[in-house]
């Protein structure tokens, strides 16, 4: 998959649709798949949890997770996604967290520009969620772009490993 259209496509196809969490993109991902025509078919809601206290309150993420892993983890992007999956309506669920810059106050090892992605979704009876880190270059706007694109991009090879596996 090469652009934004082919995955708004890929959900159209697969009659799917989207709902996504966001911390480190704040919304960015939700907006990149607004900007595509006639995406009012796939796309359902968007989540912005930039604190703690939001990824717990409005996505059910475990105070525990968050202590153990650090908000910047590939568990807390697996339980962002599955959150909204099980507050939603929606199909598949995108959900990003990470570190734009090697900052966390908590003092866990944290490489600069790694960004975390969990991709959940129903399947027949079957609920699953992937997850993957990725590094990105670039400054943190730039990043925050590329998170977007990437989690997009991801969406046939995150759909197929989970149907692989329902």
């Amino acid at each position: 998959m090469q652009n934004i259209e082919q995955a708004v496509h890929f959900l159209e196809k697969y009659n799917l649709v989207l709902s996504t969490a966001e911390s480190a993109t704040a919304g960015l991902l939700a907006a990149t798949v607004a900007a595509v025509p006639g995406c009012d078919g796939v796309l359902e809601s968007g989540f912005v949890v930039y604190s703690k206290r939001a990824m717990q309150a409005s996505l059910g993420v475990k105070p525990e997770t968050i202590e153990t892993f650090g908000m910047n983890s590939e568990e807390v992007a697996r339980e962002m996604a599955l959150g909204v999956l099980m507050t939603s309506s929606a199909d598949i669920i995108l959900a990003i967290t990470g570190a734009p810059t090697a900052d966390d106050k908590r003092g866990q090892e944290i490489y600069d520009g790694a960004m975390c992605f969990a991709c959940a979704t129903r399947l027949a009876e079957h609920q699953g969620v992937t997850s993957e880190t990725v590094i990105l270059p670039g400054d943190n706007n730039e990043r925050r772009a590329a998170a977007a694109r990437h989690a997009l991009l991801q969406l046939p090879y995150y759909y197929e490993r989970l149907r692989q596996t329902s």
